[in-house]
């Protein structure tokens, strides 16, 4: 069976874009992003930064991190916005998250909000979508929704188990 998820991108805040890596990491996808120059973070302001830690990061020219928000949807296949708020007609809890739903309708990219009560749903939109994707994951940091990290990891995690055609955790 071929896999949906090839590669997870992120840009590497703390919170929900860390989950992410953290747990595409431990079940041995490939992870790539861009971050902002110097590897900046929101709790790694000081070159190297993420990349430290985050060796597969490429850093953008710019220090703003819109620049490094743009890139990582401009070179993924769809985006997956991990968040709170999981009615796409609420509004954002992140102007981070607001502008990469933005970008992704710009560069004609799919994208789709998911909670951890969406495992399968999401599984399902993912298998319309192709085979061999880069997900760009994306949404609040630590600072914005306490516990976003924890959130991410699972829910991604159940995402990958069921990608590589395993069952998700009892937690999601």
């Amino acid at each position: 069976m071929t896999s949906l998820i090839a590669v997870i991108c992120s840009g590497g805040q703390p919170g929900v874009d860390r989950g992410a890596l953290d747990a595409a990491r431990d079940v041995g996808v490939t992870i790539e992003g861009w971050c902002p120059v110097g590897g900046w973070a929101e709790d790694l302001p000081e070159a190297p930064g993420l990349q430290t830690d985050y060796p597969e990061l490429r850093e953008t020219p710019s220090p703003e991190p819109a620049q490094r928000t743009e890139w990582n949807v401009r070179d993924s296949d769809v985006t997956l916005i991990i968040d709170p708020v999981t009615d796409t007609k609420s509004s954002e809890v992140s102007p981070g998250t607001a502008l990469t739903r933005e970008l992704a309708s710009s560069f004609s990219r799919p994208v789709r909000t998911v909670g951890k009560g969406d495992i399968e749903d999401t599984v399902e939109w993912l298998r319309n979508q192709g085979t061999q994707l880069t997900v760009n994951v994306a949404g609040p940091r630590e600072s914005e929704w306490p516990g976003a990290y924890e959130a991410s990891y699972r829910i991604l995690g159940d995402l990958l188990r069921l990608n590589a055609g395993s069952q998700p955790s009892a937690s999601a």
